[in-house]
């Protein structure tokens, strides 16, 4: 299972000033040397935090796993295929929200999907969803023609007891769908250092997409120290 590292939230705190610092890139390479086996960020359309530069710089140096997650936009294709980034992942997007909020609208974001799915498979990028952990939307994943999915797992982060069981089921059942089709399977949202063990204990689950509850320990410990505590952590279960 491996570990990809968003750093999406180091440039959220450049931008408060405006300036260069911190670099997400250099984040990024501390993050690999605490032992991330990958890097996610979101290029928003807003650009609120990672900026195309970013993107750009981090392309050139990264020398592992380079996830781009972004909305199925013209725009935002255009920019994935000049780029070429090893995977991209098609999320939600909404101005209004604080970070993404939920997994893929399949039925209403169908078309646009389909249609970025086959101009970045014809350029041989990789290409996961960021879906609910649905069967269901597992089974139009794979109808889309996507290579993998990545399981929203907030609802599970987010609850506590009884509920919080059940919510781990439905992401198991996601993951074991997915597996059952081919579909490579990810998992992340709100995972952090106490509830990452249990999604950690699946077998079936390719890798972690985790960025806020690293980033946020990194400010504390630093970024090599925050992301090898989670590596460890991933690696025990």
């Amino acid at each position: 299972m491996i570990l990809c590292v968003n750093v999406d939230h180091v440039a959220t705190v450049r931008q408060a000033r405006l300036g260069t610092d911190p670099d997400p890139v250099m984040a990024a390479t501390l993050a690999i040397l605490g032992g991330a086996d990958g890097i996610t960020v979101h290029l928003r359309e807003d650009r609120r935090h990672i900026n195309d530069r970013d993107l750009e710089m981090l392309k050139r140096f990264v020398p592992v796993e380079l996830n781009l997650e972004m909305a199925a936009t013209d725009e935002m294709v255009r920019i994935a295929v000049r780029t070429m980034p090893d995977l991209v992942t098609l999320v939600p997007e909404k101005r209004q929200e604080l970070t993404t909020e939920g997994g893929l609208n399949l039925g209403t974001a169908g078309k646009n999907l389909r249609k970025a799915i086959r101009t970045l498979k014809a350029k041989g990028i990789m290409t996961s969803l960021f879906i609910n952990p649905s069967e269901d939307d597992v089974d139009s994943s794979k109808d889309m023609g996507a290579d993998m999915v990545e399981i929203h797992t907030g609802n599970y982060a987010n609850a506590r007891g009884d509920v919080q069981e059940r919510e781990l089921v439905k992401v198991m059942k996601a993951v074991q769908r997915a597996v059952s089709l081919g579909l490579k399977a990810n998992a992340g949202h709100g995972l952090n250092y106490y509830n990452v063990l249990r999604i950690a204990e699946s077998d079936s689950i390719r890798g972690l997409y985790i960025g806020h509850s690293i980033i946020s320990r990194a400010v504390l410990v630093g970024m090599e120290c925050a992301v090898s505590e989670m590596k460890n952590l991933v690696l025990r279960s």
